[in-house]
């Protein structure tokens, strides 16, 4: 390593008794002192706001940003805020000027202590391990300050805040990335679709000009529900081949129950009505009971296709039941939807698979930020 900004990654086997993290940047060798929170930050309460005028003063909740008034509770002094009721385990930075209802706490460092470096104490704790009701969720100011932390010197604090907060505006600048990428395929969604009871979408690929024709799922698409096969998780044997449910991939098997190019919709059990769980699957797959399987008829339905068109629908209204709603197949088999021809399918089929790798890229890096982030939470702290 050539300079202090560097980590040292010699791993120390009294790391635990000398009280010194595994992993710390060069430079610093003291030991950590322990301290209850008390005497790292003050907490405050929030308080309600409905009596204030609307302003420029952002308004946080547990949930984040809820509105904006005319006046702040701390003008000048970031704090972090941390759930008082209902949601308690998501500390976060909050920027002055802000006001924070009575459902949140905000802390504020005390003298010679880093915000930064606070902050990732605070995500590094387990805060639903100090919660004190039997119904929903909720802490105390006594159990926030009768926390213990080890700290070091101010100016290692500053150190691994600032290392901390270069990952997490990554992090921030990757989620901003990704949150345009569905703005942009929503976007196209809208336009490259028809509207309403328009027969020919607004924006085009070259050389398409015929009208897009109305067909059931039934006409176009053939059901291969048979072939599935549930196995619960003690009788699955571990293998390279995806199991999917409802909301996508649960493990990997042995085995298939379907090979080639397939459209799943969730049945029963999906984790989202208004984005409703379609996928395109091509090659061995292991389907359980709570997935229907769609195969496009050969020469009419493009796949790829078939999935963004099914997407495309509000399947909300088509569910049945009560607590675990239901797509039955006669009713999917009985939704109507538009087609063009089978070029021009394979034209938005294949734009909006390269745009979901795209987005799958995306999130990938995002959760790989997010473990390499836990992982040195976990190293760089006792």
């Amino acid at each position: 390593m050539t300079n202090d900004n560097n980590l040292n990654i010699e791993k120390n086997k009294e790391n635990v008794s000398k009280k010194v993290p595994e992993l710390r940047f060069q430079g610093f060798v003291d030991a950590w002192e322990q301290r209850k929170l008390d005497k790292i930050v003050d907490v405050h309460s929030g308080r309600d706001y409905k009596h204030l005028n609307k302003g420029n003063i952002p308004v946080y909740g547990t949930g984040g940003y809820m509105l904006s008034v005319s006046e702040a509770l701390s003008e000048k002094n970031d704090a972090i805020g941390i759930g008082r009721k209902g949601t308690i385990d998501k500390p976060y930075l909050l920027k002055a000027p802000f006001w924070t209802v009575d459902t949140l706490f905000y802390a504020t460092p005390q003298t010679n202590n880093d915000l930064q470096f606070t902050l990732a104490i605070f995500k590094k704790i387990n805060w639903k391990k100090y919660d004190e009701s039997t119904g929903v969720p909720s802490l105390s100011k006594k159990a926030i300050n009768n926390i213990s932390a080890f700290l070091p010197s101010f100016k290692e604090q500053e150190k691994i805040g600032s290392f901390f907060q270069q990952l997490d505006d990554t992090i921030t600048l990757h989620q901003r990335k990704l949150d345009k990428l569905k703005r942009l395929k929503q976007g196209y969604l809208q336009q490259l679709f028809p509207k309403n009871d328009e027969k020919v979408p607004r924006v085009r690929f070259a050389n398409f000009d015929k009208e897009w024709k109305l067909h059931t799922l039934g006409d176009v698409a053939e059901r291969f529900d048979n072939l599935r096969v549930p196995i619960t998780a003690s009788d699955r044997i571990s293998g390279a081949t995806p199991y999917y449910g409802a909301n996508g991939i649960q493990d990997y098997v042995e085995g298939h129950t379907h090979d080639g190019e397939f459209v799943l919709v969730a049945e029963d059990g999906a984790n989202d009505f208004k984005n409703y769980p379609v996928q395109y699957v091509n090659g061995k797959v292991w389907v359980n009971n709570h997935t229907h399987v769609l195969q496009g008829r050969h020469e009419l339905v493009d796949n790829k296709f078939l999935m963004i068109a099914i997407k495309n629908v509000n399947i909300e209204p088509f569910l049945v039941g009560g607590g675990r709603a239901k797509l039955n197949a006669n009713i999917m088999m009985k939704l109507e939807l538009l087609f063009p021809n089978m070029k021009e399918q394979q034209e938005i089929g294949t734009f909006f698979k390269q745009f979901d790798s795209i987005i799958s890229f995306e999130y990938s890096k995002i959760d790989k930020l997010n473990s390499v982030k836990q992982a040195l939470l976990q190293k760089m702290f006792i």
